[in-house]
């Protein structure tokens, strides 16, 4: 195929030009509007992940601080107690203090929430036990007749489930050494 040139002359420079030369066919700006769309497709997959992941941590890490506030306001209230009153069950537990009084924490069955006092102050509590040693490191069952139990040492485990899967988010544990007054 013979192209035709043509010539232009301007000040002391020729252009060429290409007679067929017309612009781009429908077809290659078809091409070029796909590649596009699949590349900010990609883009905006990419940053909509991030951003989910972005608030997922977020989350996360709120109930990670509130669960850690809430284990160190149990552990300091526990480590002033000086007796640990009746309680029969393992999420729950009930201690005197000489300067508050009577304290209580739970574990609430319908909503998972870890109440003192029947206050929630944590929610998606998944599990809350409490174990009673005394001063040898024996395991120590309170029983309802028990007005003062011997109880030195609570180990306490609880597991948060912020997302609601069943698989606990956070873990924290904790050994608290009564300082009991009145023994």
């Amino acid at each position: 195929m013979i192209k035709f040139l043509y010539i232009k002359k301007q000040k002391n420079s020729i252009l060429l030009y290409n007679k067929q030369q017309r612009g781009f066919s429908l077809i290659e700006l078809m091409v070029v509007v796909v590649i596009l769309g699949i590349i900010v497709l990609g883009l905006v997959t990419f940053f909509t992940g991030g951003a989910k992941s972005w608030v997922a941590g977020q989350s996360q890490l709120e109930a990670q601080r509130n669960a850690r506030q809430a284990m160190d306001r149990m552990v300091r209230e526990i480590r002033e107690a000086d007796y640990v009153a009746s309680t029969s069950i393992s999420d729950d537990i009930d201690f005197h203090t000489p300067f508050v009084g009577s304290i209580s924490y739970s574990l609430s069955v319908s909503g998972g929430d870890l109440k003192r006092d029947d206050i929630p102050m944590i929610n998606n509590v998944q599990s809350l036990v409490f174990t009673y040693f005394d001063n040898s490191g024996n395991l120590v069952v309170i029983s309802d007749s028990d007005k003062e139990s011997k109880v030195s040492k609570v180990h306490i485990d609880l597991q948060v489930d912020v997302d609601q899967d069943n698989n606990p988010d956070i873990t924290l544990n904790a050994d608290v050494n009564l300082r009991n007054f009145s023994l």
